[in-house]
């Protein structure tokens, strides 16, 4: 454990095993032990755990992880790594420890997990929506998502009315995200240009309406097309002409301002305006 976070001893494995840290992979080793314990305290990982972790690398928190769960699989992209693992949990007799070689994004489907998880990640900064997405929208969602990810993503992932985004509003939609922790770029080797930090998604239990949901997303889609516009004025080219005022009349209804911009209304405010436009029938293609 101590030696993974030493610099020199994972350039030693860098070349015995042919790598070169890859910005194509994400590939940012994490020195820092007290930033592992972090992320293990704000998943509250126990044995009866089983772990999904994206990104095994040389295991500075899968080994970990694999000590304090009852079972961990681990998605790593690099297949460079098979013999280091290999050899590494015969050597150690982990027994509770499942390697996927693979692309998590095209192989998660197929692992098909019918009991409770937790998702445990220093994620890859290029795929960071895309695997947070995967697991959210996923018929068996997990109990807890805990990752690292750019520091200004965390924040905007995060964000309250005033600063919201599509990104904050999709996240939001399905987890109450909290921010844990910055961890500055020194912690990792080879140093990145940007801060990250630990953010924790906790998923809704309840499963959204598939028809609900699709109309959620092309609304908040549309409504923040351009941003400095007021929110009513991006809407309506997806009201029919004729029934302008009914749109003006539904964010009335649901208490949105008629000069609000879409960075200032919140998630139940953009939940309710949906409900009003699908009762209403009102969302469409853009009129020409």
């Amino acid at each position: 454990m101590a030696s993974l976070t030493n610099p020199d001893y994972l350039l030693s494995l860098c070349k015995k095993f042919g790598l070169t840290p890859s910005k194509k992979y994400g590939q940012n080793y994490l020195l820092d032990p007290e930033v592992i314990t972090t992320l293990l305290e704000a998943g509250e990982v126990t044995k009866n755990d089983t772990i999904v972790e994206v990104g095994s690398g040389f295991g500075v928190l899968t080994l970990p992880l694999a000590e304090r769960a009852g079972k961990v699989i681990s998605f790593e992209i690099e297949k460079k790594l098979a013999p280091y693992w290999q050899e590494l949990i015969k050597k150690r007799t982990v027994n509770n420890l499942e390697i996927r070689w693979g692309n998590v994004l095209r192989s998660f489907d197929a692992l098909q997990i019918s009991s409770s998880y937790k998702v445990l990640a220093n994620l890859p900064y290029q795929i960071t929506s895309a695997v947070i997405r995967l697991f959210l929208e996923a018929p068996s969602k997990p109990e807890v998502i805990v990752c690292m990810v750019q520091k200004e993503v965390a924040e905007r992932i995060c964000a309250k009315p005033g600063n919201l985004s599509v990104l904050a509003l999709s996240v939001q939609y399905y987890a109450i995200p909290k921010l844990v922790a910055v961890v500055p770029r020194s912690s990792f080797w080879p140093s990145p240009a940007v801060d990250s930090a630990i953010i924790c998604l906790r998923p809704h239990r309840e499963k959204p309406n598939d028809v609900f949901t699709a109309l959620f997303f092309r609304l908040i889609k549309r409504g923040f097309a351009q941003k400095r516009k007021l929110l009513f004025k991006n809407l309506l080219p997806y009201a029919p002409k004729q029934r302008a005022k009914e749109l003006a009349e539904c964010l009335a209804e649901v208490g949105i301002s008629p000069t609000a911009r879409a960075q200032e209304v919140s998630l139940e405010h953009w939940k309710k305006l949906a409900v009003c436009l699908l009762e209403r029938n009102i969302f469409t293609s853009p009129t020409k």
